[in-house]
């Protein structure tokens, strides 16, 4: 069963008290042991629509690395139904990696397609539909209608004033969600994991879409570190160092670049005394068997 609401936790550090910040982490990592964070969000009324138009089968898409590849897996199985991935990299096989290995230990089956057949796919989703004919498609990330309702809801659960609420962004529906849960009111800041401007047109375009609020966020895109799935050494210390400091672990491809973006946004004066912000843990944890597996520099 899912631990909702997610908890909201203070953070404590003199760089706050220096600054007269109060800081929280709203703890959606701590959501489901598995299908964590923002995907919980994404999945819960995906899943109740698939059931209710009779499906028995997921198909979906992503990295070999993909967060959402393995809760797509674990809700699938939690709610009987079968699953299906398409994996980007024919290269691969089920044994290529921890998250592969654990979507395949949870009844996924995983179908390997090159990178250009992979873009093909994820740009007409018709030809998925064409494919797997009797199967419910969640897109990559898991963003879609159903998606930003169920990330709306997470503001629901905020019973506190604050003046900023701070998300990562991947495919954009998180940030999406929490715009269209706040209705105009409050400032959201985005962190981009992605490098290139496109990611402003590309939650614009989802805006206009889902008829959101557009006037209350912001969108820092200096903290990718290289862009999606890239790391350097100076991140993994951060997220090591944080982890040491708050006993929160954080993930590389996400949560770690928007802590550590916030904090340099707070060392630069970006919030007024006084501010409260919160930042959004959106899991990944299980990405990280993965990374440590292929790199030298550990996180722990």
């Amino acid at each position: 069963m899912p631990q909702l609401p997610s908890p909201i936790q203070p953070i404590f550090d003199p760089l706050f008290d220096q600054k007269g910040l109060q800081v929280f982490v709203k703890r959606e990592d701590l959501i489901h042991p598995v299908i964590m964070g923002n995907k919980w969000r994404k999945l819960k009324y995906n899943i109740r629509e698939a059931k209710a138009q009779g499906h028995h089968q997921l198909v979906t898409m992503g990295g070999a690395f993909s967060n959402h590849i393995v809760a797509s897996a674990a809700a699938a199985k939690e709610h009987n139904m079968q699953s299906i991935g398409i994996i980007r990299g024919e290269e691969l096989n089920e044994d290529s990696n921890p998250t592969l290995k654990q979507a395949t230990d949870l009844g996924m089956r995983l179908e390997f397609v090159t990178r250009k057949e992979y873009k093909k796919w994820r740009e007409n989703p018709s030809l998925i539909k064409e494919r797997f004919p009797d199967s419910y498609f969640v897109p990559e990330g898991g963003t879609n209608e159903f998606a930003i309702k169920g990330c709306m809801e997470l503001v629901e659960e905020i019973n506190m004033d604050f003046d900023y609420i701070c998300t990562p962004i991947g495919t954009g529906g998180t940030m999406a969600g929490i715009l269209k849960g706040l209705d105009g009111k409050g400032h959201v800041l985005g962190a981009s994991s992605l490098k290139g401007d496109f990611v402003h047109s590309m939650l614009k375009d989802l805006l206009v879409e889902h008829k959101i609020e557009q006037h209350n966020y912001q969108i820092f895109n200096q903290y990718h570190f290289g862009g999606y799935g890239k790391v350097t050494n100076e991140l993994i210390d951060f997220i090591n160092g944080f982890n040491e400091n708050h006993q929160i672990l954080l993930d590389p491809i996400y949560t770690g670049k928007l802590f550590y973006g916030v904090i340099d946004l707070i060392k630069q004066d970006f919030f007024k005394f006084n501010h409260k912000i919160i930042l959004l843990h959106t899991g990944g944890i299980q990405g990280i068997a993965g990374y440590n597996v292929k790199n030298k520099r550990k996180i722990s």
